[in-house]
């Protein structure tokens, strides 16, 4: 199947009992066995639920995997992977990272001994550098967020075979409609599916997919032990944003590369972050293993003032400012107080990350009015 067929009809059924041709809401907790240990396939909700399935069978479909788990977010299935980790052990990660995820890697699980690398993954030989015998991952994201830089995936796949090491993509930004990272080497992909997967900004969710069975078993038991699975409610809405999430990427992708070129081209800009220019560093990279260039975006304006930033963030009328990002609507954010507030100031710095950056996440409204919208933002 192409993806938009996929998108539609891929891992799910109709309802076996009504031919619902969407899956229902199965609102239950528990199940009714005919003998102790003799049930048809579900005993409680938190282990299983029939919405749940519909939509990890969805997952997997999407991203070329085998197994899809889903969390109650994305944080939630990050924590299940870092779980499979034991004390001593390193994971080598992106100094471009998403605030959450550096938070819970450095406040919570480097408490309990794990050790974590953050390293301008742009350049391999850095990130083969910091492979040791304690080495057990590599954790990449890209694009990464919210500098827009390239990983390649394919290169950090070769270095995790040649040391025997798990490799882990957030794959939060592109979703498999720009790229499947499981096709390019990895072992286990990751979604905020918050974010883009759901697209309407009505619920909060994360997954894991997977190909190997004894990975997919070992995660499969974090998620039952540690129960941070989400409700059949939520699932059920993202089983409804998948169906149309090729349209709503094709779009973010249109919009994403005009407005990327209006800012390339404003007088008042001094950098624009988008991976679709020609110049931008590992641009090659990304048109290997993407297929479009999404409609993320980050911006400095001139003289890199945090007042300047703020004044535009707070005339902004169809880019609300808001956490969170991949929704219909276009929202717009500021990295230093907001997605990244936890990771600190020199850090950030260093990876430039400035004080002052704007992140936009372009909706798919016209593109014509979130130009004159920034046009009167930035004046």
């Amino acid at each position: 199947m192409k993806f938009g067929t996929k998108a539609i009809h891929a891992g799910v059924e109709p309802d076996p009992t009504t031919g619902a041709i969407m899956t229902p809401i199965y609102q239950t907790s528990t199940y009714v066995q005919r003998s102790p240990g003799d049930h048809k396939g579900y005993e409680y909700s938190r282990t299983h639920n029939p919405t749940r399935t519909q939509l990890q069978n969805a997952l997997a479909a999407l991203e070329n995997g085998k197994h899809g788990l889903c969390f109650a977010s994305g944080m939630a299935a990050i924590d299940a992977v870092i779980k499979m980790l034991a004390p001593g052990d390193e994971v080598i990660s992106t100094n471009d990272l998403y605030g959450g995820s550096y938070r819970i890697f450095t406040k919570i699980f480097q408490n309990y001994g794990i050790k974590f690398h953050f390293t301008n993954m742009a350049d391999l030989s850095k990130v083969e550098a910091l492979v040791n015998e304690n080495t057990k991952m590599i954790w990449v994201e890209t694009p990464t967020n919210p500098l827009l830089n390239i990983i390649d995936i394919k290169g950090c796949a070769a270095i995790a075979k040649k040391h025997n090491l798990l490799l882990v993509a957030d794959n939060t930004f592109a979703t498999p409609y720009l790229q499947t990272p499981l096709d390019l080497g990895a072992d286990i992909v990751m979604h905020s599916l918050t974010k883009y997967m759901g697209g309407h900004s009505d619920v909060v969710m994360g997954a894991l997919i997977v190909n190997n069975d004894d990975l997919h078993e070992r995660l499969a038991f974090i998620q039952n032990a540690c129960g941070g699975t989400p409700g059949p409610q939520d699932c059920f809405l993202l089983l409804r944003g998948l169906k149309t999430l090729h349209l709503r990427m094709e779009r973010h992708c249109q919009n994403g590369r005009k407005i990327a070129g209006y800012l390339r081209n404003h007088p008042k800009v001094e950098k624009v972050f988008w991976p679709g220019f020609e110049d931008h560093n590992n641009h090659n990279v990304a048109k290997e293993q993407m297929n479009d260039f999404g409609g993320m975006i980050s911006f400095v304006l001139k003289g890199d003032k945090v007042e300047d930033a703020t004044r535009v963030l707070e005339k902004l009328k169809f880019f609300a400012l808001a956490e969170s990002l991949g929704g219909v609507e276009s929202l717009c954010g500021h990295p230093a107080t907001m997605t990244h507030a936890s990771i600190p100031r020199e850090e950030r710095m260093k990876a430039g990350l400035s004080d002052s950056l704007i992140r936009l996440s372009v909706g798919v409204e016209d593109a014509e009015d979130l130009i004159a919208d920034l046009e009167q933002a930035i004046g």
